[in-house]
């Protein structure tokens, strides 16, 4: 394996040589000092939690402007404002799944002072803007260029649940639709449905035919990243276009001080999201009476995320919960606006609004509700109309607001205490503390639903109706686990004797990146920092050794095909850059996946099936299908030695007829190259500026460094955390491409070097160890 470092820097005492300014601002009470260092943290210390909070707020808004104006335009509905006709419908989704219910209740809900906090927040960042647009022509670039100002926030934008990793209502949609098409027993065939076997017939009243239209449009519209034409001088930022959707999915774990060499819990998070310029999550130190608390999170949310305290640290992955449910209800023939519940006709709540469209006229909607939830789709022909039923509409869903509870425990019961307030995502939080506890909790809002799993639309009729949530502490979860490690990799983890089955979801990742830290930490090892770097970046493919050792036995008459043949029977399954069996491998295991979809997936179905479990295609592959023909292991290997060939003939197109250039890592092969969304709107001096990259990658979508499928990587871990609980100052991060999303500021892609190297920096939490890598000061006074 190759070797991590960490980086080492010569170290200031920036007391001496560390810039400061002072600032006076209305909005504070007592002066703050916020230390900035080296690599871009704020360190922020503050007299009291609102002045705290002011200016975690003031701090990220000068640190990521434009992303914070199109966050506020998308949480709003007002993005048509300002990018035209083009997206009114996804201001129409966003003011339909807007935050509707109690405002105060919603604001107070995830902290005892959080209704405090989220306007001292907002007010540090309405402060930043007032300060900024005294000199406008300093507004980051993206502004001139689309001849806008940032604009006031207010709370609700905090609160809004646009951008929350939501759902599944889109596969339950594409369920349904695969149900009618093929039949609900293939289709628990093809797909990888789990623990389990769920019921996902379709309800008799249900016409699948129906299933077929647009329905969706409006949910998705406001879901989907913000994007421009060339032709039009208008974008945004957050994610880019997904062009790998089976990757997803993030990394945790933590030991006991049983099997760390310092003796004391270690902890390890690197989230994956898209990967993005400027960076999904944002670093940030918080200091004031009650709180001391490092970390990362969204830059537009108050608090931390993932970090630790004084006391322990936490972190996260996405577990999967099931709140949201497609309804479909019969209207009224003499009144749309009726639909039938019970029975008995009811009436349709409708609000109108208006929507501000750039060089046209406003739009005026009509947005409607049934008892269940927004309505997104009518069938006026048909008389039926759709709904969603979103358990995230209730108070307590903004995502992650909940961590400002976690920020201040100090033991695992007061962890799971604040865990109980954390309804959106669905997440595995885990815990390491400095008195030897490690645990795991599932969280998220779990709709219990007493007679169908949640998989496929329902009627709106009255018969599937949910009885109330779990609560967060019946999710599963454990405690100080004999094995002396827990690790969530967004595979099941759910026991198989769990009581409440339909609370939880049946689509999981696959397990490989758990099984492969499972493989290390279970090692009998003592792991120390450096053995978590290591981890963090291991390029090790287990779905490899399972498809790999069927090539024994099996011959080509291409010459070529023979070499890859016996390059992959001695390789060790680690998808370094310099590997050439990797190339071979990623591009013969996307072959067999296409292959087995025309396969197994019936022509008509197969709009719907983009890509296979990984679990499926290896059991499929292992155990030899009675689709592979007469003789199923005969067809079996004549199937992988044909997508081998063609594997070999096309990586020679790409990269040449000599082996030795078909190294994985390099720039035409497995790369990152990152566009900033205006890339196509500036010249090539510009490009440069604000684009990130190249830089040579290794892994998959498998691997625990998980880097996706594509060859030009979309996804993955951005941001990394190593923490142990020993000592604070050890902390060890990465948050690429940098903390800044301006690209005049130095810290705008400074951190991708060492990101692309499997480097890190020290996050140091002591005032002695940040003043010594101090970069500036900066002095708040009222």
């Amino acid at each position: 394996m190759r070797k991590i470092f960490l980086l080492v820097y010569l170290v200031f005492f920036s007391l001496n040589l560390s810039a400061q300014d002072t600032l006076k601002l209305n909005g504070i009470k007592k002066p703050v000092e916020i230390i900035k260092d080296q690599w871009g943290i704020a360190h922020i210390y503050a007299q009291n939690d609102e002045d705290l909070f002011f200016a975690q707020g003031y701090s990220a808004a000068s640190d990521r402007l434009f992303q914070f104006e199109m966050w506020r335009r998308q949480s709003t509905g007002t993005v048509a404002e300002i990018l035209g006709t083009k997206d009114i419908k996804r201001d129409i989704g966003t003011r339909l799944f807007k935050f509707r219910g109690n405002i105060e209740q919603e604001l107070n809900h995830y902290h005892p002072r959080s209704a405090i906090i989220i306007k001292s927040f907002v007010k540090g960042i309405n402060a930043y803007i007032a300060e900024i647009l005294k000199t406008p022509e300093k507004l980051p670039f993206e502004f001139k260029l689309l001849n806008i100002k940032p604009m006031p926030w207010i709370p609700e934008v905090v609160i809004s649940r646009h951008q929350g990793l939501l759902s599944n209502v889109q596969s339950e949609l594409n369920y349904g639709r695969l149900v009618h098409l093929l039949g609900a027993e293939k289709v628990k065939d093809i797909l990888n449905f789990h623990p389990g076997e769920p019921n996902i017939d379709l309800d008799k009243n249900i016409d699948g035919k129906l299933l077929f239209q647009n329905i969706l449009e409006l949910y998705d519209a406001f879901r989907k990243p913000l994007s421009f034409k060339k032709e039009e001088v208008k974008t945004g930022f957050l994610e880019n276009t997904i062009d790998d959707s089976r990757f997803t999915g993030s990394n945790n774990w933590v030991i006991s001080g049983k099997i760390s060499q310092s003796g004391f819990p270690m902890l390890a998070n690197d989230p994956h999201r898209a990967q993005s310029t400027p960076a999904l999550r944002y670093w940030c130190h918080l200091n004031a009476p009650g709180w001391n608390v490092a970390g990362g999170g969204e830059p537009t949310i108050p608090g931390i995320s993932i970090g630790h305290n004084e006391y322990g640290a936490w972190g996260l992955t996405i577990f999967q919960t099931d709140n949201e449910d497609l309804y479909v209800y019969e209207t009224n023939p003499k009144n749309p606006n009726q639909y039938r519940y019970k029975g008995i006709w009811e009436n349709l709540k409708i609000i109108t609004d208006t929507i501000k469209v750039m060089n046209a006229e406003p739009v005026i909607v009509q947005l409607k509700y049934t008892r269940h939830g927004p309505v997104v789709f009518e069938d006026a022909n048909n008389q039926k109309l759709f709904a969603v039923r979103a358990g995230w509409l209730e108070v307590g869903c903004s995502p992650y607001l909940a961590s400002l509870r976690m920020n201040q425990a100090k033991s695992w019961d007061e962890f799971r205490e604040a865990c109980s307030f954390s309804r959106i995502p669905g997440e595995n939080m885990i815990w390491a503390d400095r008195k030897g506890n490690i645990g795991w909790q599932a969280v998220g809002i779990s709709p219990v639903r007493p007679n169908w799993d949640g998989l496929v639309p329902v009627t709106g009729d009255g018969r599937y109706e949910w009885a109330g949530y779990l609560n967060i502490r019946q999710l599963p979860n454990k405690s100080n686990p004999a094995e002396n490690y827990i690790i969530t990799a967004n595979d099941n983890l759910t026991p198989e004797n769990f009581p409440y089955r339909n609370a939880i979801g049946w689509e999981w990742a696959s397990p490989y990146r758990a099984h492969r830290i499972e493989e290390v930490l279970g090692s009998g090892k003592r792991q120390s920092v450096t053995d978590f770097m290591q981890l963090q970046n291991d390029y090790v493919s287990l779905p490899a050794r399972n498809f790999v050792p069927l090539l024994k036995g099996v011959s080509s008459k291409d010459k070529d095909t023979e070499k890859a043949i016996k390059l992959l029977l001695d390789w060790d399954f680690d998808m370094q850059p310099s590997s050439v069996p990797a190339t071979i491998y990623l591009e013969w295991s996307e072959l067999m996946e296409k292959e087995l979809i025309k396969l197994m997936v019936p022509e008509n179905a197969r709009t719907y099936i983009k890509y296979l479990s990984t679990t499926k295609m290896v059991d499929w592959l292992v155990s030899g299908r009675k689709e592979f023909g007469m003789n199923p292991i005969e067809g079996r290997n004549e199937f992988i030695i044909g997508c081998l060939e063609k594997a070999v003939q096309a990586i020679r197109k790409r990269l040449g007829n000599d082996m030795t250039d078909w190294q994985y890592g390099q720039l035409k092969n497995k790369h990152i190259y990152i566009t900033h969304p205006m890339s196509g709107l500036v010249g090539e001096e510009m490009k440069n500026k604000i684009n990130v990259g190249p830089f040579i990658r290794g892994g998959n979508g498998e691997t625990v460094n998980s880097t996706g499928d594509s060859l030009n990587q979309t996804h993955g871990a951005s941001f990394r955390i190593i923490i142990d609980t020993k000592d604070w100052d050890k902390t060890l991060g990465n948050n690429a491409p940098g903390q800044s999303g301006n690209p005049d500021d130095p810290h705008y892609k400074d951190l991708i070097d060492l990101w692309a190297k499997g480097q890190y920096f020290p996050v140091y939490f002591s005032k002695k160890r940040i003043k010594d890598v101090a970069e500036k000061t900066t002095i708040l006074k009222p």
